[in-house]
């Protein structure tokens, strides 16, 4: 071999070598870059959920991004949203974000809709305004929407109830849904669930005490609102059967200081007793037009599985220990009364 040939020869190898590493470097660079926007954590830990709102164009969803601090890199992120065709399949949605997220799991994530679910548990709740307030607080509708569907005459008539007893059609449970459901999808799945819980057997309990799934709504709530203890539910519900069942007035102190809207009231006094109002059980027969809360289901079925028993009255014991004293006649109920009464007005207890 000549020298020529062997300088060709090493010219020719020198040119490979670089090659070669001018393809491992661009290889590198363009392997790093693909890293960068698709695999590596760009996700902060300032926001546990992403929250995109109904409507949202993309831009506004990268604004959000950059406002809330939810992503390292925004630049990274838009490349790599702009590769995978985001601005065209943006989704409402609460996306939970967790540790060492990647670019392509977020925007996999909100392409596909692919929601974190809100828990919702509503109990002991009394009024439609403060459950319009629950709701829009865990999810994406404001109050008025709520409201506005609550009071809406035209939907709550067609599945059977009116405006005072609409929040018999709600029962309080744990439900999961999505964060952006509309408040008329809401309310149809929360009937769906009302038609689940009342299931024959229950109607059928609730036919056998003359009353409909709602009015045993309604005295639940009056149950539950009297019964600091489950074990009293069936009692007191069946002390109120009694009552209805022979006309006798419900007295029930919770009505009362419904219509008073005032709950803070622990002692139910003459001047409350005054109020004009269909839920003063002391002044009108029978159940409210509604009920005055939210009861437990443990309450509904108190009232379906009542205590048979011969009470007519009750009266908080007068060792505040939350139970009660029962009684069949008024005058063992005026002992009972005498006893709590003094025993209020040892604390000062007048209002």
């Amino acid at each position: 071999m000549t020298d020529t040939e062997k300088k060709n020869m090493s010219t020719g190898k020198k040119v490979s070598i670089t090659v070669a590493l001018i393809i491992i470097l661009v290889a590198g660079y363009f392997a790093l870059n693909l890293y960068r926007l698709y695999f590596a954590p760009n996700i902060t830990e300032n926001q546990k959920y992403l929250y995109i709102k109904t409507g949202s164009s993309y831009d506004q969803l990268v604004a959000n991004l950059k406002q809330k601090d939810i992503v390292k890199s925004i630049s990274a992120f838009t490349a790599a949203a702009g590769k995978m065709n985001l601005a065209n399949n943006v989704k409402p949605g609460r996306y939970r974000l967790t540790h060492g997220m990647t670019n392509r799991t977020l925007i996999n994530m909100i392409k596909a809709g692919n929601q974190d679910p809100v828990k919702l548990k509503f109990q002991n709740i009394r009024k439609k305004e403060n459950f319009a307030a629950y709701l829009a607080s865990n999810l994406e509708a404001d109050s008025l929407s709520f409201i506005q569907v609550l009071d809406s005459t035209a939907l709550i008539s067609k599945y059977g109830f009116n405006q005072d007893n609409i929040y018999a059609m709600f029962i309080p449970n744990t439900y999961e849904m999505y964060w952006n459901i509309s408040p008329v999808e809401f309310f149809e799945r929360m009937h769906k669930e009302y038609d689940s819980f009342w299931t024959a057997e229950r109607k059928q309990k609730a036919a056998s005490l003359n009353l409909t799934p709602a009015q045993v709504y309604t005295l639940a709530s009056i149950v539950d609102a009297e019964a600091l203890y489950d074990k009293e539910m069936p009692i007191i519900a069946g002390l109120y059967l009694n009552r209805l069942n022979k006309g006798i007035l419900l007295q029930a102190d919770p009505t009362v200081i419904f219509a008073n809207d005032d709950f803070t009231v622990k002692r139910v006094t003459g001047k409350l007793l005054q109020v004009q109002s269909l839920y003063n059980t002391y002044k009108y027969a029978g159940l409210p037009p509604g009920p005055i809360m939210m009861p437990s289901i443990k309450a509904i079925d108190a009232v379906l599985n009542r205590d048979q028993n011969n009470y007519i009255y009750m009266c908080a014991k007068e060792d505040f220990s939350g139970y009660h004293n029962f009684a069949e006649t008024k005058a063992q109920h005026e002992i009972n009364a005498r006893k709590y009464r003094e025993a209020l007005n040892k604390r000062n207890i007048f209002r």
